[in-house]
């Protein structure tokens, strides 16, 4: 499915139309064989249609299947899910075990050493993904999506913290709490969140940077996975040059971003079982060392051998954090590509297989490590059993490269996000699956990441200079979440004060102790993600205050007929002031798109038409294209009909003269506009009309249809807006520069045109100028 601007026609659709049989409370109108329309009373052939119309009566304009929701998967479905996960979500986490050790110590550790080392690495896949992210965290979804802007996004549902598109009010689902069911404690927080400026705008940007850093980790993560693997080959053949690894790894990176079209559950299906065997391989490796050197190791799982370590080492212990915090490396992408999978299948593949894989292996290295001191440089390779070297370095190349896909799909999960509520342009997006709705390709940040990996590398050209860069991503993510989950168990999960908090300052001490190792490698590099995460959020902030200051301007044109024309002696008529002047037909159909669909309000294309002609089609329908978030719409649900009203409820409700709106809910499997979407309009206003008066007994319902089967035969033509925005001469210079940087963007990124798929000259461009 392609997305579109706000303020440009929609992109090529085409409809599913399928015959439905006529039932109660549904009407069947046989269409005949006909012509399509071009122009005219000029014709061309095209294919014959014969269909039936199905179920296009009054209807609300805002239904519950409006809504995005969750979905809950069951049975071999989520086994398979499960299954996928592997191949997408773990390959970060996974492949940690090749250079914690080696990132931890810069020197032949001692046993004490290696303990606390051990029982860190332990209690921070305990803490850090199992108890936080896998059981805490990704209860914070927004209907099943992940990541902090997700979280962001459930949070504005849940308090009245960010202001929606005017357009798409009615299709945000909000769940705001009742004051009294809430206590006291929670209800000052929502209060103050909801009258703070500042606290908003904080929200605002925390979430947008969030998604900024884990996009900057999309960048570094495959350059160093695919740079560490193959730098691996390096253990075999130390003559291997340097420009040979980086010339190799930047070809591999190309190569995995070029399959990413393929959609999410072919890769993940054929990478699931490169990450099982590698799962496999690190667990009976450290069975076969806690075996053979010492399974006392056991006992770093007590976080006294933790503590010690810090105690004992000082300020080099807590510099060495940064080093172990690469052991969770990856448990962003945990949350960010929920939407991909769901919560259960992350759960299961977790806690049933990875988990107790990883443990086992870091406990096996370090059994390794305490009897062999100077294997902490490599110790996955020289550990490994004998005759195990090659297998385990062919797979653990493999892995490395799957290693990227995590970071990489949950690039696409959060743009897909931040693009709903208007923090990013309307770019291309895919969705991939007809079964997982949340998994989707978006190609202008797939080709953008992957020059971005391929020049990352052949800087770097070492997987040393990128751990230096590497971590401060993940801690910094990890911290956000920490604090905005926090906020969403007072206000959305309504739990009390006194068990948030304390949960909370666990979390957040646990988070800072690591955030504060990772930033001193500031100057050694990671000050490359923070960079290009501040470049990124300022963008999408950016946008997003553009969009806010494009709806205020828009404001002056979301009014009713009823305020722009005026129904005298079954003729519509222009308000301009005091006086109204007749508004004259035009022959022929005109289909105007309409942006909002809302029944209250003048479709800004349809009033400057008005405007600026004093004329108006013969028989006008305001077409409105709603995009749900499911593959395809039953041809019975997709439809709705109604009447043009120029006072939209009482008894001063006067219905417009051949004038109709039609809204056309599509999935993004489903194609709407078409050479044939005048027949379909057609086709479908006729049925409604019917379905009214089953006999045709009044002549008005007669002269209703006669005057539809007029204006078709005479012309079809579409009508769509052009929107120029502009910058007023007295704005002070800040806000003009940023209003500028907007409209830059705006107008390099709005859909042209030539995208709307219906006979060109037939298309009316509308422009109107606002100023912001």
């Amino acid at each position: 499915m392609s997305s579109s601007t706000d303020d440009e026609p929609p992109e090529d659709r085409m409809m599913d139309i399928q015959p439905t049989p006529s039932a109660g409370g549904v009407f069947s109108s046989r269409v005949s064989p006909r012509k399509a329309h071009t122009g005219g009373n000029k014709t061309t052939d095209s294919k014959e249609m014969d269909l039936e119309v199905a179920s296009i009566s009054d209807a609300p304009e805002t239904e519950e299947r409006d809504f995005h929701s969750k979905q809950v998967f069951k049975g071999w479905t989520l086994a398979l899910l499960a299954y996928q996960s592997l191949g997408v979500i773990y390959g970060d986490i996974g492949t940690s075990p090749l250079y914690v050790f080696s990132s931890t110590f810069s020197s032949e550790p001692s046993y004490e050493d290696i303990l606390g080392a051990v029982s860190l690495i332990i209690w921070a896949l305990t803490i850090m993904v199992t108890i936080k992210y896998v059981c805490i965290v990704l209860c914070a979804d927004d209907e099943g999506e992940g990541g902090t802007f997700a979280i962001y996004s459930l949070l504005s549902r849940y308090a009245k913290l960010v202001r929606h598109d005017p357009r798409h009010t009615n299709l945000v689902k909000m769940q705001r709490h009742n004051t009294d069911d809430l206590k006291t404690p929670n209800r000052m927080t929502r209060n103050v969140m909801e009258r703070s400026t500042f606290i908003k705008w904080t929200l605002k940007i925390v979430g947008a940077f969030g998604v900024s850093l884990i996009l900057a980790d999309g960048v570094l993560t495959p350059a160093q996975s695919i740079l560490g693997a193959i730098q691996g080959i390096t253990v075999v053949n130390p003559n291997i040059s340097s420009s040979t690894v980086v010339g190799v790894s930047c070809a591999i990176l190309v190569v995995v971003f070029i399959i990413q079209p393929l959609g999410t559950s072919k890769i993940a299906s054929s990478f699931a079982p490169i990450v099982i065997l590698w799962m496999v391989f690190n667990m009976s490796f450290g069975i076969y060392n806690l075996v053979k050197y010492d399974a006392s190791i056991f006992k770093a799982f007590s976080p006294y051998f933790a503590g010690s370590f810090l105690m004992r080492n000082g300020r080099d212990g807590w510099l060495q954090l940064g080093g172990i915090l690469l052991a969770f490396t990856g448990v962003e992408t945990l949350f960010a590509d929920l939407g991909a999978f769901s919560q259960r299948a992350i759960r299961i593949s977790w806690l049933f297989f990875v988990y107790p894989c990883l443990l086992l292996s870091y406990i096996g290295q370090g059994a390794y490590i305490s009897r062999v001191p100077s294997a902490y440089a490599n110790p996955f390779y020289l550990s490994v059993p004998p005759g195990m070297i090659y297998p385990s370095l062919v797979v653990a190349i493999l892995a490395c490269i799957v290693a990227s896909q995590a970071v990489i799909t949950g690039s696409f999960q959060l743009l897909s996000q931040i693009m709903k509520l208007s923090y990013f342009p309307q770019i291309q997006v895919y969705h991939t699956s007809k079964t997982v709705h949340g998994q989707v390709y978006i190609p202008l940040a797939n080709w953008l990441m992957m020059i971005g990996s391929v020049i990352v590398t052949a800087v770097y050209n070492n997987t040393t200079a990128l751990g230096e860069a590497y971590g401060a991503c993940v801690i910094l993510v990890s911290f956000l979440t920490t604090c905005m989950v926090a906020v969403v168990a007072l206000i959305v999960w309504r739990l009390p004060v006194n068990l948030v908090l304390p949960v909370f300052l666990i979390f957040a001490l646990w988070d800072g102790m690591f955030l504060s190792a990772a930033l001193s490698k500031v100057p050694h590099g990671a000050w490359f993600t923070l960079m290009l995460a501040a470049v990124l959020t300022c963008i999408f902030v950016l946008w997003r205050y553009g969009k806010e200051e494009q709806w205020k301007a828009e404001e002056s044109d979301n009014i009713p007929l009823s305020r722009t024309t005026v129904l005298r002696e079954n003729k519509l008529l222009l308000q301009n002031g005091s006086e109204n002047s007749t508004i004259s037909p035009i022959s022929g159909l005109g289909i105007f798109f309409d942006k909002s669909g809302m029944s209250d309000n003048t479709p800004n294309v349809f009033l400057h038409f008005i405007q600026k002609f004093s004329a108006a089609p013969e028989v006008s329908v305001f077409l409105h294209l709603r995009p749900l978030s499911i593959p395809t719409i039953a041809p019975d649900e997709r439809y709705s009909v109604n009447r043009c009203y120029t006072y939209g409820v009482g008894p001063k409700k006067q219905a417009i003269p051949n004038c109709y709106r039609l809204i056309v809910r599509h999935g993004y499997t489903d194609d709407i506009v078409t050479p044939d979407l005048g027949i379909l309009v057609h086709d479908l206003v006729r049925g409604y009309l019917i379905s009214q008066n089953n006999s045709l007994s009044l002549s008005s319902d007669k002269e209703k249809l006669d005057a539809l089967d007029r204006a078709w035969n005479s012309q079809v033509i579409y009508i769509v807006g052009k929107e120029q925005l502009k910058v007023p001469a007295e704005t002070n210079i800040v806000r003009r520069l940023f209003l500028w940087a907007f409209l830059w963007m705006r107008d390099a990124s709005r859909t042209k045109i030539q995208h709307l798929n219906v006979e060109t000259d037939r298309v009316v461009e509308v422009g109107f100028v606002k100023k912001m």
